[in-house]
């Protein structure tokens, strides 16, 4: 192929940093309190937000929806609430559909701060909220400044509250949490909640909880491609350097997400080869990396295709900056 083509984005999320006050270990991102605090431009988030005009879309069933609309996100957007502001207000200037912000909770301290924030961004336009509640983010945020958030929020925003897992939050309620609780502590208080934890084999989790999963060696996942999760039209994100991520393949760029009508109209691959070998066949990746980079196989094995892809990625990066199609290249620094 010379020419990638990709859908125009229909939902998706603005990473506005990649900073946060977690490093969860089953983090897509690899957000963490290490990265640099770095935030995206007012400037380029309005270049950005005028280019998703009349893409996204409204959500069908409510008014937000994880998969339509558009959410801001990080890292933890609520550590530049300034900016997060600015943001809601030049969303809706631009009449984006079903916007709303995911946080950890982090910031809920007592009830009079939770209220003013969130009134202040429904004030703003702000259509809802998603608050963030797993076992992974119980380490770092107390469980009951996730309650304030949760009472407080749906004051406010009524119906347009999403828990992300609910879940959890029932659990946890029924075990009585109120402070952090260590992820190895939890599962000993509730063990089977295995079953019900919604997690992707990407990112900080191929490496953080690849005990939980089966593996297989590199050769299981040849004759896949990544073809589907790098052309689909939801649930893209776009990071603070303007990188347009397909779906949760985070450390990839497809480009920069201010031309996004450029982007639309193809992506030239003569000069991308890693990216060209994904729309593929992994087999491919592995081989150019083997040859080019002398990858070593992990002797473990992996416990997804994305799990071979990130680790493939992330020996190249760390040894080389001519991959525009690897950014940012912090994201593999934090894995």
């Amino acid at each position: 192929m010379n020419k990638l083509y990709i859908k125009e984005p229909i939902s998706g999320g603005l990473i506005l940093s990649y900073k946060c006050t977690s490093e969860c270990k089953h983090c897509m991102y690899a957000c963490s309190s290490s990265w640099k605090s770095e935030w995206i431009s007012k400037k380029d988030l309005e270049k950005i937000l005028q280019q998703l005009t009349n893409r996204i879309k409204k959500s069908p069933f409510s008014e937000i929806n994880i998969n339509y609309g558009l959410h801001f996100t990080g890292g933890e957007p609520f550590l530049n609430f300034e900016l997060l502001i600015e943001a809601v207000k030049m969303a809706k200037k631009f009449n984006i559909p079903s916007i709303f912000v995911e946080t950890n909770c982090f910031w809920c301290i007592n009830d009079e701060i939770v209220k003013e924030k969130f009134l202040q961004l429904h004030d703003s336009g702000l259509n809802g909220v998603l608050l963030s509640v797993n076992p992974f983010i119980l380490e770092y945020v107390p469980f009951e400044r996730i309650e304030k958030a949760f009472k407080i929020s749906k004051k406010i925003f009524g119906e347009n509250v999403i828990v992300y897992q609910s879940f959890f939050y029932k659990d946890f309620k029924r075990l009585g949490i109120k402070n952090k609780l260590s992820f190895k502590e939890y599962l000993q208080k509730s063990p089977f909640s295995l079953y019900y934890m919604e997690l992707l084999p990407m990112g900080r989790a191929a490496y953080q909880l690849s005990y939980l999963y089966k593996k297989f060696p590199a050769k299981y996942f040849f004759g896949l491609s990544c073809y589907e999760e790098l052309t689909r039209e939801w649930h893209i994100h776009i990071d603070n350097y303007c990188n347009y991520i397909p779906g949760y393949c985070a450390g990839i760029s497809l480009g920069d997400a201010r031309n996004l009508n450029s982007l639309i109209q193809g992506i030239e691959l003569h000069d991308k080869p890693i990216l060209n070998a994904l729309i593929t066949d992994l087999k491919n990746l592995y081989e150019f990396a083997v040859k080019e980079f002398n990858y070593k196989e992990l002797s473990d094995g992996y416990i997804s295709k994305c799990h071979l892809c990130v680790d493939i990625r992330r020996h190249i990066a760390n040894q080389t900056d001519e991959f525009k199609e690897l950014k940012p290249k912090e994201f593999y620094y934090h894995l």
